[in-house]
């Protein structure tokens, strides 16, 4: 074993441990299922993650406010994610199976900006709406999903493509803001 094959090894096995330890602060938090650090969370206990899923380094959870009861962010089991922001205050779903590549950004919501004197991050949230991404989608780089969207069943959304209205299932999109690029076979 060399230099380069203990540290991994020692990372991994702290990427281990504080996915063990950090994992009793979530709602729900499966078997097998890894944080690799650095890791960002707001208010986990709002956060339910299924099993065998892998969230990469540099990802961010967020609900900012708990007017919701219950989970807000829902993943479910073997979901992969690599830098990836999930922001929510109502609803944000992750089915089953779903890959997000590196700068994933999903939010259920957006900030006003109609006072001109307010900053726009202090001003109150414009529209509020549930996302949700089905079963086996694939999630390209960079790609932005808006609220009130929902990404079909094994839809796949190009990478850097802002994502304003709902996929169906077994497409492809792409595009800022997203278009119909396909239709996949059933």
């Amino acid at each position: 074993m060399n230099g380069l094959d203990l540290l991994l090894l020692m990372q991994r096995a702290r990427d281990a441990a504080f996915s063990w330890i950090a994992g009793t602060g979530f709602a729900r938090f499966g078997a097998r299922t890894r944080i690799l650090l650095p890791f960002r969370v707001g208010n986990a206990d709002r956060i339910a993650i299924g099993s065998d899923v892998l969230i990469g380094p540099g990802s961010w959870l967020i609900v900012p406010r708990l007017d919701e009861p219950g989970p807000v962010i829902v993943i479910g089991d073997r979901v992969r994610m690599n830098e990836t922001s999930i922001s929510a205050v109502h609803s944000v779903v992750i089915e089953d199976g779903v890959a997000m590549a590196r700068g994933v950004y999903i939010s259920d919501h957006t900030h006003g900006f109609d006072a001109p004197d307010t900053f726009i991050r202090d001003q109150p949230l414009a529209r509020v709406a549930p996302v949700r991404i089905c079963r086996g989608a694939w999630l390209g780089q960079n790609a932005v999903i808006m609220p009130g969207v929902t990404i079909g069943a094994g839809a796949v959304v190009g990478a850097n493509s802002v994502v304003r209205e709902d996929v169906p299932p077994r497409c492809v999109v792409a595009g800022a803001p997203a278009r119909l690029i396909r239709q996949l076979a059933a």
